[in-house]
């Protein structure tokens, strides 16, 4: 499948263009590239609909900010955020008022209209988002009736053309000069009323019923990403594609690592003794116990820099790295022999100290200790 295009080069514009710049160079390609304008020319509806995307994300603050952030990967690079031309006349119809075309409404009450989309969430691990996992989801969305096909009708009946509007779905009202076209009230722009309705969906077409799914979750999603799941939101009308089912992640937080992006941080503490004489420890990463050498004279607060054993890049980039920062850890209760070497340290570096020390238990080590068991 040939990767799709980049939005800003799809309008021709440049990144720092501003919403108001980038709406006239939508309009300028639409209107080239209208339907209307190039009937039966396949490419120019086809540039219709890529521009008409790119617009759908650029011209919004927050889907434009998202997509500079991440790309295509949570708008759906398999294919475009419209399924026909009807829906960009819907979204953007009042762009090209004024111009001559033909507006969605014009286009009959009766045309196909995707389903509207759906949203729901999940809640994951550190260790599963770093890995990827699948998780079974259980939504309610509407159905298409299955007694009347979605027609909202009884068995044996057929929806009558609307009497008021002759089908069309529009009134023409006249006042004055003017003549003002509106939604017809009693088929609510359908074209069509249902005088014996279907008793199972009571005229809707579409029931309410339970569904589960499967969602992949890919390796290195983070906190707050979506994932869009195509076809899986309500049915549409009047023959339409079904909308989309969006998924929300939300990510726990760890007890031993802390996750900006792609990188990870982990506090550490060693010994004076460590610091000073150098050792090798073992810290937790997201694949278990791993070897750190300490070399000797290492200072509080210094960092060690793991290549790679960070998170991998959802978007297929690179994966970050582990920082190990390490702290000087002070034990608040000793051994009898321990004070005093310590004590005979303090007088060779001339050294006041107190008489007593307290207990304490150290909870690094604690979780520590809970975490390689899990891993184990």
């Amino acid at each position: 499948m040939a990767s799709k295009r980049d939005y800003y080069e799809v309008l021709n514009v440049s990144r720092e263009v501003t919403t108001v710049e980038i709406k006239k160079a939508y309009k300028k390609l639409a209107l080239e590239n209208h339907p209307d304008r190039n009937p039966g020319d396949e490419e120019a509806i086809k540039r219709f609909k890529e521009a008409s995307e790119a617009f759908e994300v650029l011209g919004d603050e927050k889907k434009r900010a998202h997509y500079d952030r991440y790309g295509h990967a949570d708008f759906g690079s398999g294919g475009s955020q419209f399924h026909d031309v009807s829906d960009i006349f819907s979204a953007f119809g009042d762009l090209f008022e004024g111009f001559g075309f033909k507006s969605s409404s014009q286009r009959g009450g009766n045309r196909p209209r995707q389903g509207e989309s759906l949203r729901t969430s999940i809640q994951i691990d550190l260790l599963d988002a770093a890995s990827g996992c699948e998780r079974e989801i259980n939504i309610t969305r509407q159905e298409t009736c299955e007694t009347c096909h979605g027609s909202g009708a009884k068995p044996g009946t057929q929806p009558d053309d609307c009497d008021y509007c002759g089908g069309a779905g529009q009134v023409v009202q006249s006042q004055g000069f003017f003549r003002v076209q509106t939604t017809c009230p009693r088929c609510r722009g359908a074209g069509t009323v249902i005088s014996d309705k279907c008793t199972d969906c009571h005229g809707q077409g579409r029931v309410a019923r339970d569904t589960t799914l499967d969602v992949k979750v890919p390796a290195g999603i983070d906190n707050g990403m979506q994932l869009c799941l195509r076809g899986e939101g309500n049915p549409g009308a009047n023959g339409g594609p079904r909308g989309d089912l969006y998924v929300v992640v939300g990510v726990d937080e760890h007890p031993l690592f802390r996750r900006q992006e792609q990188e990870l941080s982990c506090h550490v503490p060693i010994t004076y003794t460590q610091a000073v004489l150098g050792a090798n420890i073992e810290i937790p990463t997201l694949e278990g116990r791993h070897d750190l050498k300490i070399p000797s004279g290492t200072q509080p607060g210094e960092v060690f820099r793991l290549k790679g054993l960070g998170m991998p890049n959802p978007h297929g980039g690179r994966r970050g790295d582990l920082h190990v920062v390490v702290q000087i850890d002070v034990p608040k209760k000793i051994s009898e022999r321990e004070e005093e070497l310590l004590r005979d340290l303090a007088e060779i570096e001339h050294t006041e100290v107190s008489q007593h020390r307290s207990p304490n238990r150290n909870s690094f080590f604690d979780k520590l200790k809970e975490y390689f068991t899990h891993s184990d």
